[in-house]
């Protein structure tokens, strides 16, 4: 008996242990007019949002500026989302001679930079093994 109950105490611990999934739904609002197609990327560090290196992306076509997206199965911690609408088919965002967008962009929590882009601290939300959604506006 005591060799089944050490068995059964070791197999537990070899198995893998089920980590809590969400899905994080995205709705961005106030995008341009005219056909665009949207762009979003989801980081889930500062470093990441920094050195632009996406966890995922997406693109959707804007519908009377308006679009919403999943990220699916994300672990429970803090994302930021980065977004543009591409107005010309280029597949970038375009800016002017001194930088400044020229086509409208938003993040989440609709965060706003000095002199550049937000934080990750200012974008980001919390997610838990809820799911979550979340809402902002292009500028």
């Amino acid at each position: 008996m005591k060799f089944i109950h050490t068995f059964l105490s070791l197999a537990t611990l070899t198995m893998p242990c089920a980590v809590s999934a969400a899905d994080l739904q995205v709705t961005v609002v106030d995008g341009p007019p005219v056909p665009a197609v949207l762009y979003l990327a989801l980081f889930n560090s500062a470093e990441a949002m920094a050195s632009n290196q996406a966890l995922a992306s997406q693109k959707v076509e804007l519908r009377d500026g308006a679009a919403q997206v999943v990220f699916t199965g994300l672990p429970a911690g803090r994302y930021a989302v980065k977004s543009f609408a591409d107005e010309n088919g280029n597949a970038r965002l375009d800016t002017n001679i001194v930088g400044l967008p020229t086509e409208r962009y938003g993040f989440s929590n609709n965060a706003r930079g000095r002199m550049g882009p937000p934080t990750f601290d200012a974008a980001a939300v919390p997610l838990d093994a809820d799911n979550a959604s979340i809402s902002f506006r292009l500028r």
